[in-house]
């Protein structure tokens, strides 16, 4: 694949001087500036730093600096719905980095060779209640742990894992590389008791001696829809349905199921439906494919295995196994809105897939706690609560909802905790300036085609097997020498061999260049042949400050 790359368009103007002779306008200035990849991540993992080790094949280092901010790349591997990739300036060219298969090899490779993490700071004495162990509360404790503190999650359910285990399919998520992940946070020191449901949080911090409390119990409560029913079919929720099949009891939904709903859940509960039995399954949406919420790759998915879709309709009532729809028709602003054209649709059972909310009441006595209309917790910019010492994060808050941003919540709580607990305040800090496809000097040609993952096919998908398959060393090495290292040095020796001066020097492996200001001229060269823009040509007068 020869693919022609845009016209490059210098970033400062080569028809003039650049301070070439009696006067020195400008001098270049090694920078490290931030990758649009982990500008996107919500984990705010170091992308770039880690795929820079893992394509010279140095996997436990590149794993180190990954589960840094993230402790659990075998499950974002899997479930992630990787933004970073939708800002890949490779994307540009041919395609972005599969970002996540490597992740997901990074994470596989961790389990296969028992690689254990290490904290990073001596015992505190300071101990913390995380309340539920899915996303947001296991990465808490992870990184809790990792700064001395003493942490125990107390869940509700009957293992840990939250969402992960009972809100995502196996097909997706098998359950032997999660348990492996929560494992590992377990085995850094973190205690987690199941079956325990938190019903007073103030006795429970009290009688613990807890000097902190982390609230992570996510939204595992479906919405419901004011939908006239008489003598109903079997009305669900899917969040229920998702639920009893990963705990071995799948429901009985028959042989035609239709799906209420346009988000990722829905598509989901369809494709489990199917797999339960269904003979049909049929997801009924009020708005088009172009406004559907679920993510492209996820309705492909569900066409594939054989789900039917029914858009710009809405349910408007159920009586027996007979269901009445009305046709929508989308305003100027995407909005549906009624038509009045009716049509009977029927189904053995009807699964309602129309978002989710927190079963947070426990709370509503607790002085200082704050609510939205639909019960999500308020908190400060700090994660925390009204309540003093009392944070919460993931999906429970206000917020979009997802894997990785309950896990980027955790990540943040922790260290809010952490300044807390030291009476003190964290500040995040200043983040370099973000490098965009226009500020990179690339070659004109790429023939590096990604890597692609082995799928099932569609005619084998009937049980819960893994439908995606990772890297092998091979493609997984070869996907992170893909990365361009955007607006960080990789020892490329470009401005080395194009300086005319001699004004570079190189000072060993792993320790980059300088510059010799008393032979540059200023002439921009290195700032030209530097692909990843790791060079700022920078006023005289900043230079030199």
């Amino acid at each position: 694949m020869n693919t022609k790359l845009p016209e490059f368009t210098p970033a400062v103007d080569l028809t003039t001087s650049h301070g070439t002779g009696p006067v020195r306008r400008e001098k270049p200035h090694y920078v490290t500036l931030t990758p649009p990849c982990s500008n996107a991540c919500p984990a705010g993992e170091d992308i770039r730093g880690w795929l820079a080790e893992a394509q010279a094949g140095r996997y436990r280092e590149a794993w180190d600096i990954l589960t840094a901010q993230n402790p659990m790349p075998a499950v974002h591997g899997r479930v992630c719905y990787h933004p970073c990739e939708s800002g890949c300036n490779r994307g540009e060219v041919d395609a972005p980095v599969s970002i996540h298969a490597v992740e997901r090899f990074l994470g596989d490779m961790a389990a296969e060779k028992g690689w254990a993490f290490k904290a990073v700071r001596p015992p505190s004495g300071k101990k913390i209640l995380v309340v539920g162990a899915g996303p947001a509360g296991l990465s808490a404790a992870y990184h809790l742990a990792r700064l001395g503190h003493a942490v125990e999650i107390r869940e509700a359910g009957p293992v840990a894992g939250g969402m992960m285990h009972f809100g995502i399919p196996a097909y997706r998520m098998p359950r032997a590389e999660l348990a492996q992940e929560v494992a590992r946070i377990e085995a850094l020191g973190v205690k987690i008791v199941t079956n325990h449901k938190v019903t007073d949080l103030m006795a429970e911090k009290r009688d613990g001696g807890f000097d902190a409390v982390f609230l992570a119990i996510g939204a595992g409560l479906g919405k419901r829809v004011d939908i006239p029913a008489r003598d109903a079919a079997r009305v669900l929720d899917a969040v229920n349905v998702l639920h009893e099949t990963s705990a071995g009891q799948p429901p009985l939904l028959g042989r035609r199921v239709v799906v209420y709903g346009g988000g990722n859940t829905a598509m989901d509960a369809a494709r489990t439906a199917k797999r339960l039995g269904a003979a049909e399954t049929l997801i009924v949406y009020r708005r088009d494919r172009e406004h559907m919420p679920a993510h492209a790759f996820e309705a492909d998915e569900a066409l594939e295995e054989g789900v039917k879709f029914k858009w710009l309709t809405t349910i408007r009532e159920i009586s027996g196994s007979d269901l009445t729809i009305e046709r929508m028709e989308l305003d100027e602003n995407g909005r549906p809105r009624p038509t009045g054209e009716l049509e009977t649709l029927s189904a053995d059972a009807v699964v309602l897939a129309i978002g989710q909310q927190s079963d947070s009441g426990f709370l509503a006595t607790m002085p200082g706690i704050g609510f939205t209309p639909d019960g999500a917790v308020e908190i400060g910019p700090d994660m925390m609560t009204g309540a003093d010492g009392v944070f919460a994060g993931g999906d429970m808050v206000p917020s979009q909802q997802s894997v990785t941003i309950s896990v980027g919540h955790g990540k943040r709580a922790a260290r809010h905790i952490d300044a807390w607990l030291n009476g003190a305040g964290y500040v995040d800090p200043p983040a370099a300036d973000l490098v965009t496809f226009d500020k990179l000097h690339l070659p004109v040609y790429s023939d590096a085609e990604p890597g692609e993952q082995r799928r099932l096919e569609s005619d084998r998908r009937a049980g819960f097997d893994e439908i995606v398959g990772g890297f092998t060393e091979k493609q997984a090495r070869f996907e992170a020498q893909r990365c361009y290292s955007c607006g960080d040095c990789y020892e490329c020796d470009n401005c080395f061999a194009a300086c005319p001066e001699d004004a570079i020097i190189k000072l060993g492996p792993g320790k980059r260049y300088e510059f010799d200001y008393d032979k540059c001229t200023g002439c921009a060269t290195c700032f030209e042949q530097c692909p990843c823009h790791a060079i700022d040509m920078i006023p005289e007068v900043a230079a030199n400050g």
